[in-house]
C-alpha cells in the first residue's frame, strides 16, 4: 500500500461532496509499530514491564505479536513480518502517552537503563519525557503540571 490517493471525480461530484459534512471520528484507536521477529521479546518487555501497558488477546493472525491494552482498549498493537525488516522512515515521529508520576517515572527508566529527554511544553502546564523503544519507535510521556497557586 503506497498511501492515500484521492479518486478523480466529476465535477458534480466533487461539488456535492464538498457540501456534505465531514467524516465523523472519535477518536485515535490504536497504533501499530512493526518490529523483527526478534524484538519481540524487547518490546514485551518496553511496553508491559517499563510502560505497565497489558498484553491481552489478539486475533489470530498468521503473523507473531502482541496487542498492549490500557484499560479495556487494545491502544499499541505490535506485529511482525518474518524476513522483512521494518519500513524505514516515513512521517511517523511518535505516540504519546498521558501519564502519572513524573519522578517515580523518572527513576523507573533510569532503573531499566532507559535514555529519555525532557521538555517542558511553553506556554502550557505540561512536560513531555522522549524515549525511543526497541524497535526505534519515538515514545512520549505527557504530564499534567500542576496549578500554581
Amino acid at each position: 500500500m503506497s498511501g492515500y490517493r484521492p479518486a478523480r471525480a466529476s465535477a458534480t461530484m466533487a461539488q456535492s461532496a464538498s457540501r456534505n459534512r465531514a467524516m465523523q471520528l472519535d477518536h485515535i484507536d490504536h497504533l501499530n509499530i512493526r518490529c523483527r521477529l526478534e524484538d519481540l521479546p524487547a518490546m514485551q518487555r518496553f511496553y508491559g514491564d517499563l510502560l505497565g501497558l497489558r498484553a491481552g488477546p489478539r486475533p489470530n493472525f498468521a503473523t507473531p505479536g502482541i496487542w498492549f491494552y490500557l484499560g479495556d482498549n487494545p491502544v499499541v498493537h505490535i506485529s511482525t513480518r518474518p524476513g522483512e525488516r521494518p519500513a524505514g522512515p516515513g512521517p511517523y515521529d511518535h505516540v504519546s502517552f498521558r501519564a502519572r508520576d513524573m519522578e517515580g517515572t523518572r527513576l523507573r527508566l533510569r532503573a531499566h537503563g532507559v535514555v529519555f529527554d525532557e521538555a517542558p511544553v511553553p506556554g502550557f502546564p505540561l512536560h513531555q519525557i522522549f524515549m525511543n523503544d526497541p524497535a526505534g519507535a519515538k515514545v512520549e510521556l505527557t504530564f499534567v503540571l500542576p496549578e500554581k497557586a
